[in-house]
């Protein structure tokens, strides 16, 4: 999503400028019909394309897909749909676009570098090319800020308010001479703002674990002066990543003062999940109605909770009882009710879930029949959508099992279509006794508890041994 022209004085921009003209040339009667037609025109092309579709989202509601032509290029003609920030999907990457009526905008990327070669051409370019713009350089500046954290509150402040400072007369530049609408202002905005506000939210438990101090640095009045700005009802903004991480982190932060203010002893805080997750329940209740974000922030804490924790007791059951009737959303309930019977069933000493995967002959298999009953098993993970992890996994696995020729291990693919993943088991010359297919994805996470591709279930004949085991760290 990057500025145009001569407004940021630099030569890639100018670079983008000049590639979003060629692009606007050949749709060039779309973007001359769009001054006379309230409709809203989004297209582009597709250089390497990883997937057949583009699809369309709006929050988290589908809006519509089309399919890629023999050129690579795909078209939405939209109509009556709202103002604000929507999101297209090329599986397997994403990234926000912002409609307004009367757009006519053209897209042109490169999935080798997805968002780098992301630009936007046409009516509606300026605050799409600004947002990208603004989401390069936060991505650049992680590495810089996460030394800032080493400094004091007072330094700590002044470099990331001089970060926030170059983007926001940046958004100054581009209002001078571009009339956007106040909605698209506030995304502008929030874009700069949220991701500025993370960073201070972040810095007194980074502070503590860059410096080695002992507690948490005392931190005046004016270091979360932002706070007073904070909208936590923002509808426009509910499903955008900086305004939703903010939350998570600032939830998180408030809970820990929070506990530290009214349970702590000897200025310790409880060290209890469940406590701490009870206090971000009760602070989300008390501070936001916005209905949408409210539930996707209970979602959050009650997932956060269940997947780091991985144990089952009453306490449990009773924390998720709470979330449920904290939640108006029936989907994240029943999501919340499978996950925990997903951790029940992974307990030590408990049958191995009923899931069926395919093997290279596309013949459904039972996981069950996979686990070895003179070697324990070791069931893991990967896709195609994370190449190198691909590539890493595979390299670990021939290790171990080298070095645990009395473990068998099984490699089961998600994500990925089963044309793909043969093609990869030939190209990599798999052992296809040894590599399965997940076919359906959400089952496969919910019953094993994928919360990561490092994630590994270890099993005995039938039997769990641990369902919580980690590639790296548990062999």
């Amino acid at each position: 999503m990057l500025i145009f022209g001569n407004q940021l004085n630099r030569p890639y921009c100018m670079v983008r400028f000049l590639l979003g003209l060629t692009l606007a040339s050949t749709f060039v009667s779309c973007s001359d019909s769009s001054v006379h037609n309230p409709s809203i025109f989004f297209g582009g092309e597709i250089v390497n394309p990883t997937s057949d579709y583009v699809v369309l989202y709006h929050n988290d509601s589908y809006v519509d897909s089309v399919k890629l032509d023999d050129k690579n290029r795909f078209s939405f003609r939209l109509d009556s749909i709202d103002e604000g920030l929507y999101h297209f999907d090329h599986a397997p990457e994403l990234q926000y676009v912002y409609l307004s009526q009367g757009d006519s905008l053209v897209a042109r990327l490169n999935t080798v570098e997805f968002d780098e070669s992301l630009v936007y051409s046409g009516t509606g370019s300026e605050i799409n090319n600004f947002l990208i713009e603004i989401f390069l350089k936060n991505e650049k500046e992680e590495s810089i800020v996460k030394d800032f954290y080493k400094l004091d509150p007072k330094a700590f402040s002044a470099k990331i308010d001089s970060l926030h400072a170059e983007k926001a007369e940046q958004l100054k530049e581009l209002a001078i001479d571009v009339q956007l609408t106040p909605r698209a202002m506030a995304v502008a905005e929030a874009a700069i703002d949220y991701n500025a506000y993370i960073t201070k939210e972040k810095y007194p438990f980074y502070h503590k674990r860059e410096t080695g101090e002992e507690t948490i640095h005392e931190l005046d009045g004016d270091f979360y002066a932002y706070r007073k700005k904070i909208d936590f009802n923002n509808k426009d903004l509910t499903y955008f990543r900086p305004y939703f991480d903010f939350m998570k982190w600032h939830f998180g932060n408030m809970s820990y003062t929070t506990c530290m203010e009214n349970c702590a002893t000897d200025k310790k805080p409880v060290n209890d999940r469940l406590h701490f997750n009870k206090h971000k329940l009760a602070l989300v209740d008390s501070l936001v109605s916005q209905t949408e974000l409210r539930d996707i922030l209970f979602r959050n804490v009650a997932m956060d909770y269940l997947l780091r924790e991985h144990r089952t007791s009453d306490e449990a059951t009773a924390f998720i009882e709470k979330f449920k009737s904290l939640s108006s959303n029936s989907a994240h309930k029943e999501e919340i009710d499978l996950l925990y019977k997903g951790i029940k069933n992974l307990q030590p000493n408990t049958a191995l879930p009923n899931l069926m995967v395919k093997d290279f002959n596309n013949t459904g298999v039972s996981i069950k029949d996979l686990a070895n009953n003179k070697k324990n098993t070791v069931f893991y993970f990967w896709t195609a959508e994370q190449k190198n992890h691909f590539r890493n996994v595979n390299r670990h696995i021939t290790s171990l099992e080298e070095k645990y020729p009395h473990y068998n291990f099984i490699g089961i693919n998600l994500r990925t279509n089963f044309t793909e993943w043969k093609h990869l088991m030939e190209e990599y010359k798999l052992d296809q006794s040894k590599q399965f297919f997940g076919e359906n994805f959400k089952e496969l996470q919910m019953a094993m508890i994928i919360d990561g591709l490092n994630k590994c279930v270890i099993a005995k004949d039938t039997i769990v041994v641990d369902g919580f085991a980690n590639l790296y760290t548990s062999l």
